[in-house]
């Protein structure tokens, strides 16, 4: 079984489409904090909470020295759509269709409901330090108080 990257790793650098289409790395964000946190679909229950959460800490975050970037296998379009519905402040990526930084990570694998086995995401959350190094992973995540608990992760860093 291969290994994926974990706590002291480097995060790998794979391109993300940003829901305005522009392209980004997690590279970009050298010399600062990151939260990127994966979740499996826009607009579904738990998915919404979870970035309601992590947007209404936007501020804390900012003022943590953090930026925040949430990533799910959805369309650039749909991010936008999900965005302006609940007014999210956390910047949107869709990860790639095939090797992207999901798979990488080894979090885009095989789950199973009612006996019927797919390809999902693994609701994941990776705190990266300004070296550009893993800090932190919650994998999986409950959503609840989610946010809150990386935030005081994200100032401890």
């Amino acid at each position: 079984m291969s290994s994926f990257p974990g706590v002291g790793d480097p995060l790998p650098d794979v391109a993300l489409t940003l829901s305005d289409g522009s392209t980004i790395r997690p590279g970009d964000y050298a010399g600062q904090k990151l939260v990127l946190f994966f979740y499996p679909k826009d607009d579904t229950p738990g998915c919404t909470t979870e970035n309601q959460d992590f947007s209404a800490l936007a501020g804390d975050f900012a003022q943590a020295g953090t930026a925040l970037l949430g990533i799910s296998k959805d369309p650039p379009k749909k991010h936008l759509k999900f965005i302006e519905k609940y007014a999210l402040a956390a910047p949107l990526a869709s990860d790639a269709e095939a090797d992207g930084l999901s798979d990488a990570l080894g979090i885009w694998s095989e789950k199973s409901m009612y006996g019927r086995t797919y390809m999902g995401m693994v609701r994941s959350t990776y705190l990266v330090g300004a070296d550009s190094r893993i800090a932190r992973v919650w994998s999986p995540v409950k959503v609840k108080g989610h946010a809150a608990d990386v935030l005081e992760a994200a100032k401890a860093l």
